[in-house]
């Protein structure tokens, strides 16, 4: 098939003078991406399928937002491991960019709650009931960031089937270094001197707040203000996590008030056990001491 006129251009492939030399040109037909469908835009606006009758005006926002929280969060746990590859690698300007890409997409994500609460009582209620035993709870995702930053709760895995992707998903998220266990060989290859437990602790265990560990990081914040800077990138991140579970409380009060949630959950309750619990204890019982 010739696809052009010209001499020098027979099946995609451009004839140099030199012989022997050819030069390919890929066929028009490998340029047809279009931007529909590098995004997938059928199957992806195909997804939203609310189950009340008529449907109801605000479920499709509800659908919305939630599929978008899944997309983030998708890309928290992307960055969340650029981000311990980095630190891990001893390279401090990769780790710090990964970081401020991540608090960067927590404030977007804090700000979904600003539409969500545009839908009020009575319209959540509308289809509330048709959501039966779905439950944000439910997350796979978002447990497996959890246990990302270093929750160690076998808990975490009974709403999945056993043998289940996403039951699997999170039991490895358990059984690898957390952030701050990353952070703490990044401190440690750059020289400074941590308690040895802490370096070869059993990362499938939670890491309780340490003494030893808080004494080291006090001397590193006065001594080294570049790896001090690090360590306050990790802050940021948890005051970040941190501020959406406020909001998400804040919400769930919002709409619907004391009730349980869908699924069986406790709802706000629950929600509100998880508040002031933060993922790096040792980098905040530090803050009286610098």
């Amino acid at each position: 098939m010739i696809l052009s006129n010209r001499p020098d251009v027979v099946n995609g492939w451009v004839e140099n003078p030199t012989p022997r030399r050819r030069k390919y040109r890929a066929p028009v037909a490998s340029r047809a991406l279009t931007y529909s469908s590098y995004l997938h835009l059928d199957e992806l606006l195909a997804c939203q399928v609310p189950v009340s009758e008529g449907p109801e005006h605000d479920e499709l926002l509800f659908i919305v937002v939630h599929q978008v929280y899944e997309l983030w969060f998708k890309a928290l746990l992307h960055e969340f491991a650029h981000l311990q590859e980095s630190l891990e690698a001893g390279d401090a300007a990769a780790a710090g960019a990964a970081a401020k890409r991540i608090l960067t997409i927590l404030k977007t994500v804090v700000a979904q709650i600003d539409v969500l609460e545009t839908m009020t009582p009575l319209g959540f209620g509308s289809f509330r009931g048709r959501l039966e035993s779905a439950s944000g709870f439910q997350s796979a995702q978002f447990r497996q960031l959890e246990a990302v930053l270093g929750r160690r709760d076998p808990s975490m895995l009974e709403p999945y089937a056993e043998g289940s992707p996403e039951r699997t998903a999170i039991a490895e998220a358990m059984q690898r270094r957390s952030v701050f266990d990353s952070l703490l060989r990044y401190l440690a290859a750059a020289g400074h001197a941590l308690p040895a437990g802490a370096l070869d602790r059993d990362v499938t265990q939670p890491l309780p707040p340490d003494p030893a560990v808080q004494e080291a990081l006090v001397m590193i914040y006065r001594a080294d203000p570049a790896a001090g800077g690090v360590c306050e990138r990790l802050v940021d991140i948890d005051e970040g996590i941190q501020e959406w579970r406020y909001r998400h409380v804040k919400m769930v009060e919002r709409t619907i008030g004391a009730r349980p949630g869908t699924g069986g959950s406790a709802g706000a309750e629950y929600l509100r056990s998880t508040l002031f619990r933060p993922a790096f204890p040792d980098l905040w019982e530090i803050r009286s001491r610098l």
